[in-house]
């Protein structure tokens, strides 16, 4: 086979797999083969909207050059340990913090796409970063030339290095998207305003923080100005929710002590 990635299989019915089995369905030159899963009421649904065959878990898999297991993290090592493919076949998943020996002996790689995932939205992978790892160096080029059909942005990341992209990917999506929550509750339980009101806020805020040289840059608010007597009104208004006035205090901290 050598570096020649064409048939492709993808393990799993989540929200990764679904996104991967969309885009390489779309790709030129490569063949999405089956979609394999569990869960058979989400999978045959992928299966058909990507327009290839679907294959419940521990049936016979197609032959296939690359298969991609996109299951929850716990599940990576105990579903590659029940695959039976062939010595050539490639296997990665796409786990940020896995690491790649999780997947046993053979051709084995990471496919780590960085970026959000959620049931029915439809994300094109052609700007978002790839990050792959390889149990040698023609796995590894494989993969790179697969992802590149894929992404226009294909990094090298080795299980240290993915680990420290995934932290980075919890804190700028993941717990602000949590912030995001908490700001809508504060608004409709004390105002009985909606979540549209935030929104415009949200997307410039996003907007200034992704042109900038750095989110830095565009800081505003009480903490990067400095103003602990807004900042002290603030928290005295959080006392009948401590752990938010207490999350509110240290995040003033990090922001004030970063303007610094």
């Amino acid at each position: 086979m050598g570096n020649d990635i064409r048939r492709v299989s993808v393990i799993g019915s989540g929200n990764v797999a679904e996104a991967l089995a969309l885009n390489i369905a779309a790709a030129w030159g490569v063949e999405l083969v089956e979609v394999v899963a569990r869960n058979a009421t989400r999978g045959e649904a992928i299966a058909m909207a990507a327009g290839c065959d679907f294959v419940a878990m521990g049936d016979e898999v197609a032959q296939a050059d690359l298969y991609i297991i996109a299951v929850a993290d716990r599940a990576v090592a105990e579903v590659a340990k029940a695959l039976e493919l062939g010595e050539e076949a490639i296997v990665v998943h796409t786990a940020g913090s896995v690491e790649l020996a999780a997947l046993g002996e053979g051709r084995r790689g990471v496919f780590y796409p960085f970026q959000t995932f959620t049931a029915g939205r439809a994300i094109d992978l052609s700007d978002v970063p790839i990050f792959i790892e390889g149990s040698d160096e023609a796995t590894t080029e494989a993969l790179e030339a697969f992802a590149e059909q894929l992404s226009s942005k294909v990094y090298r990341a080795e299980s240290r290095r993915r680990r420290e992209i995934h932290l980075s990917g919890v804190w700028a999506c993941n717990f602000v998207n949590a912030l995001y929550g908490v700001a809508a509750d504060v608004l409709h339980e004390r105002e009985g305003l909606p979540f549209e009101v935030l929104q415009p806020l949200i997307l410039e805020t996003a907007h200034k923080a992704a042109e900038a040289a750095h989110p830095a840059a565009v800081q505003t608010g009480p903490a990067r100005r400095g103003d602990t007597e807004v900042m002290a009104r603030h928290e005295a208004m959080l006392e009948d929710k401590p752990a938010l006035q207490v999350l509110y205090r240290q995040l003033s901290d990090v922001i004030s002590k970063k303007s610094k």
